[in-house]
């Protein structure tokens, strides 16, 4: 059996935690006959490097919590602590942003069942030094996926295309183990134009509860991603 009452209030509160000339030399001909010419006309300064051309999206949802709706909340998290979601420190929220949902289903005392998501937003701009804000963008998913398969000390990972997300997306499915529960972990790293967006559903049975199914959790993180990604355009209309 595992411990009770006082261990879930602590996972509950512990559960959040849920990113760099050309030098040209002259020397005077000075061999016999010097033939007088006219100056030579001056070269043409060269033309200024083409600018860049700016990334698809200037900016991200200004409110993240917002970007998943409120009836895909309940369903994906049951009597979340906080329905409205919380949103995560951020340096600049338009350049990333993350909001986090965690709650558990105890209507049923036989079947606690913990579930947690968190959605979080990368925008990478166009840099003359770095290259577009597209590209940087999927080097960032690529990065992201890869982490994916082995936080929180991972096991198990599987990696998938997950079809029908933004311009391309992949779903890893991972289990982790904390304070002797088994979770059940789905992350869909998502790109649309020069965002990358990464959203992460888990799910454990506490006090000896079955644990989700591998699939639900799979379709609960897809179904939050899609939302997500329809979000950035929204958030870009003119």
């Amino acid at each position: 059996m595992h411990r009770t009452a006082p261990r879930l209030a602590r996972l509950l509160a512990c559960a959040a935690v849920p990113v760099m000339l050309v030098a040209t030399g002259c020397s005077d001909d000075d061999g016999g006959d010097k033939k007088k010419s006219s100056p030579s006309a001056s070269a043409p300064a060269p033309s200024a490097s083409p600018s860049m051309k700016a990334a698809t999206f200037a900016k991200l949802p200004p409110e993240v919590c917002k970007t998943i709706d409120e009836k895909t909340i309940d369903k994906l998290v049951p009597k979340a602590k906080k329905k409205e979601g919380e949103a995560l420190p951020t340096s600049d929220a338009n350049d990333s942003a993350s909001c986090f949902w965690n709650g558990l289903n105890d209507e049923d005392v036989k079947d606690l069942q913990f579930r947690s998501l968190t959605v979080s937003y990368k925008r990478l701009a166009s840099d003359p030094t770095l290259g577009s804000g597209e590209k940087r963008a999927e080097k960032f998913a690529e990065q992201q996926v890869t982490k994916a398969t082995t936080a929180d000390g991972a096991k198990d990972a599987k990696t998938e295309k997950a079809e029908g997300i933004g311009e391309g997306a992949n779903l890893v499915a991972t289990d982790t183990k904390k304070d002797d529960d088994d979770y059940r972990n789905a992350t869909v790293v998502a790109r649309t134009g020069n965002v990358v967006v990464t959203v992460k559903y888990s799910g454990a049975g506490f006090q000896g509860a079955k644990n989700p199914a591998a699939d639900e959790i799979a379709k609960g993180a897809q179904d939050a991603a899609k939302e997500a990604v329809a979000a950035v355009a929204a958030a870009n209309k003119s």
